[in-house]
């Protein structure tokens, strides 16, 4: 989920904001022309003001320069240059004119915005005051209150970015960068059936969006919705086939609703991208196990084992799809490594029982057994198996005292543990007492 978030951000990025050089101009007010007075140093604003015209940003920052060495409060013209500078790549420089103009004229509202979209990139934290300004003096606009509701997503502040997001909507709600940011944010802040709502809104105004339709899945796979989720997966990838976590996505969501055949084909085009992970090797296994191809299983497990010797899960899964193939030795031995690595896992302890009793090892499933039932109450059945464990190793008293406790509590006399333990205490009994004897 989480790489499918870095994309829906980095496809919001590209929507929103663009790659041009005419971004501010884009996104702000429109450029006004400074009126110029007789005074012989406004030749320098009306050559710049040419230069801008033509787009020939070089020339403007010059003439710029010699007009605001002689008009340096001039907050208009520091805007400009900064406009220039924002033109010709130049961040730094920008971002120290759209201050001066800010300062000296703290209503301007372009300098405001302009200035917290030169921050935008590289310090969306920093965007936030210049933007939350240029949002107030603009309060009927849409665009600064969205740029606002972005950098305070990009800033990590989900809940005021949303608020944001929801102010920009309610002025222009035939606005697709709005609907997909909010939805995105709302998804990312664990509202997904807001996020769904957002999302299919958005799918409306365009409908082939490939990172809506991502963020649709995503959402609906949140909500549990895997059949939907998967379909919206599907129309993805179409356009999206290399985007290997989506494929990830798509095939769990399959694996949960039972389709594994589908899961599996996801998982294989995945593979066919770029190699396997431990994600998509540790669910290929899970959709082996269930379609019980234990011997497939083995060794993508063997093989995660391999690459995170450290996960106390990998083993734990291995002796279980041991115990399957009814290959108690071996399930024995890995179970025994998890057990080590995770001491408190009652699951695998218990599978752990299990082994060692299906390898006769009774001793050593009695002592699990026994550490078993500090941890929570044990079934029915443990007591047929606790003693049998007891009359396997010659202990008659104890096995005797396991039987009968097993037909005490067993309800059901006509299954074969029941018929079975009967015997059994029937044998012990006389044998003791022969020893008695």
């Amino acid at each position: 989920m989480k790489n499918c978030l870095k994309l829906l951000a980095c496809c919001a990025l590209c929507v929103s904001l663009g790659a041009s050089p005419d971004l501010l101009a884009q996104t702000s007010v429109s450029r006004k022309k400074i009126p110029a007075a007789q005074d012989p140093t406004y030749a320098a604003l009306q050559s710049a003001q040419a230069a801008m015209d033509r787009k020939d940003f070089e020339a403007a920052v010059t003439s710029y320069q010699d007009y605001l060495s002689q008009h340096p409060d001039d907050a208009a013209a520091h805007f400009q240059l900064g406009y220039a500078y924002s033109a010709l790549q130049r961040p730094a420089d920008a971002r120290t004119e759209y201050e001066k103009a800010a300062a000296l004229k703290p209503d301007m509202a372009e300098a405001q915005l302009n200035l917290g979209l030169t921050l935008l990139d590289t310090d969306p934290a920093a965007a936030v005051s210049p933007l939350q300004k240029a949002a107030e003096l603009t309060h009927d606009q849409a665009r600064p209150k969205f740029l606002l509701g972005w950098a305070l997503e990009r800033s990590g502040k989900l809940a005021p970015a949303i608020e944001q997001y929801q102010l920009a909507e309610k002025l222009d709600d035939k606005n697709f960068d709005i609907r997909f940011a909010l939805g995105r944010t709302l998804l990312s802040a664990e509202r997904a059936a807001d996020a769904e709502r957002e999302f299919r809104e958005a799918l409306v105004l365009l409908p082939d969006s490939a990172p809506v339709h991502l963020g649709l899945a995503q959402s609906l796979f949140a909500q549990k919705k895997l059949e939907d989720a998967a379909a919206e997966y599907a129309l993805y990838l179409r356009s999206q086939p290399n985007d290997t976590s989506a494929r990830l996505e798509r095939a769990s969501a399959l694996a949960d609703i039972g389709k594994d055949d589908d899961a599996l084909a996801e998982l294989d085009r995945a593979a066919a991208v770029q190699p396997e992970g431990i994600q998509a090797l540790k669910l290929r296994s899970l959709v082996y196990f269930h379609k019980k191809r234990y011997d497939d299983a083995v060794p993508v497990l063997q093989k995660i084992a391999a690459l995170a010797p450290q996960d106390p899960d990998i083993p734990a899964r291995l002796g279980h799809v041991y115990l399957e193939k009814k290959d108690y030795p071996s399930a024995v031995r890995e179970l025994i490594v998890a057990i080590k690595m995770n001491p408190r896992d009652t699951d695998v302890l218990g599978d752990l029982v299990a082994a060692q009793y299906l390898n006769k090892n009774y001793a050593a499933a009695l002592q699990g057994m026994d550490l078993l039932s500090q941890r929570k109450p044990l079934p029915l059945g443990t007591w047929f198996i606790r003693a049998t464990c007891y009359d396997k190793l010659g202990q008659p008293a104890p096995a005797l005292e396991a039987y009968e406790k097993f037909l005490q509590l067993n309800k059901d006399e006509n299954n074969d543990m029941y018929f079975e333990a009967s015997a059994r205490v029937r044998f012990l009994k006389r044998e003791l007492e022969n020893k008695k004897r």
